[in-house]
């Protein structure tokens, strides 16, 4: 589950973690007020307004129709006020977003870190996630900091540093204090980097991240390490546990079909293809999708049933599936393990009776568990659902559906 870049930072002020202050608005009047409490707070020249969406870029990406940059800079109530009005209710277009973009529904107005002190101020890189070859969690940093990472591992490879971390024991203080000697810090930036990196990784541990990105990993002008900047992304397994993070989620950031699915207990991922599939275990579903880009076509999305599946998630898995109006062919392709053939097959036919009016072909192949029983309920239920059993005959009828 990804988190908004202010809810991120209030969660690691709960760690000890230092963070760029501010105040998430949802009107240019909120954000207006904001910047007065932030000038008078924190003695501020001025206030950076950021569009809060799940995606990164947001420094480069453009409201469209606007020339409205997704992170600016105010000097004053009044172009706050502009500023905000020009983010709130626009879409915001981003590398990440791709073209279709992001509607902008809150904002984030935050102090100036920029202040004048006796020492220059640097920006530097740090994430934490799993590295699945070693089995540990990773530390990655880098002095390139405030700009595309994967810019700088490809033209600078020897600017990234990598630290493992045991996920059974805390980061150790050596691990801490290499890290922060690499990013070329000394004296009081030194032992303020020391503090913040072990105390992100407590953060980390603590909420169940599958991973935390600091970008720029700021040093003030007075030697303060803060974040000014978080990604944050909570195991959805986790979630269990954490009933306060799971009240951060917003769904509107979230593909409502995916959205819809997850209340089904549908493991579903929209795709752009034109061939929907609806599979049972993730590994045959990797092998469909292999078989529909052989038979001419493209799949239209990732739908696993789980080993549960009745008739309730087979028609909650049609109806998601027949929102996308790309989809030429829908391909059923389920191995009668845990779950019965038979109970697919039923299920396939109260959907096809339940929704009407499918006008696509509908494709079933199933193996396994009562095969023959679910092949003889397709082929005597007078729908126009085309049934295989071999997994070549229903690559054959993916290719005459989408010729």
């Amino acid at each position: 589950m990804n988190l908004h870049e202010y809810q991120a930072k209030e969660l690691l002020k709960k760690y000890g973690v230092p963070v760029q202050e501010g105040i998430a608005c949802n009107t240019p009047g909120e954000a207006e007020e904001a910047y007065r409490q932030i000038k008078t707070q924190y003695g501020s020249n001025f206030a950076v307004v950021k569009a809060q969406i799940h995606a990164g870029g947001r420094g480069k990406g453009t409201i469209v129709g606007k020339e409205q940059r997704g992170v600016a800079v105010g000097k004053n109530a009044d172009a706050i006020k502009e500023i905000a009005g020009n983010l709130l209710g626009g879409t915001l277009v981003t590398i990440q977003t791709g073209p279709a973009g992001k509607v902008v529904n809150k904002i984030l107005v935050a102090q100036d870190v920029y202040y004048e002190g006796p020492n220059p101020v640097k920006e530097f890189y740090l994430s934490i996630m799993l590295d699945r070859t070693s089995g540990k969690n990773v530390i990655v940093y880098s002095t390139e900091g405030g700009m595309n990472i994967e810019d700088v591992a490809h033209d600078t490879p020897e600017k990234i540093h990598k630290e493992l971390v045991h996920p059974g024991g805390p980061l150790q203080g050596f691990q801490a204090r290499k890290i922060a000697f690499n990013l070329g810090l000394s004296g009081e930036a030194f032992k303020s980097c020391v503090k913040f990196v072990t105390n992100l990784y407590s953060a980390y541990v603590g909420l169940d991240c599958s991973m935390v990105e600091i970008n720029p990993l700021f040093k003030t002008s007075d030697d303060k390490i803060i974040a000014v900047d978080c990604k944050m992304d909570i195991d959805d397994n986790s979630l269990t546990r954490h009933a306060d993070i799971a009240g951060l989620r917003d769904v509107s950031e979230e593909d409502p079909t995916e959205v819809e699915a997850g209340k089904h207990n549908l493991n579903f991922v929209k795709l752009d293809g034109n061939v929907g599939c609806m599979v049972n275990g993730a590994g045959l579903a990797m092998a469909t999708m292999d078989m529909i880009k052989l038979s001419g076509g493209e799949p239209a999305n990732f739908l696993d049933v789980g080993g549960t599946a009745n008739a309730q998630t087979v028609e909650a898995g049609f109806r998601i599936i027949l929102k996308d109006p790309k989809v030429k062919a829908i391909l059923i392709n389920i191995f009668g393990g845990i779950v019965r053939c038979d109970r697919v097959a039923q299920g396939v036919i109260d959907a096809y009776n339940s929704i009407g009016n499918i006008e696509i072909p509908i494709i079933v192949r199933l193996q396994g568990t009562n095969a023959d029983v679910a092949k003889d309920l397709i082929d005597k239920s007078g729908l126009k659902v085309q049934s295989a059993i071999l997994l070549s005959e229903a690559a054959a009828l993916v290719n005459k559906a989408v010729a």
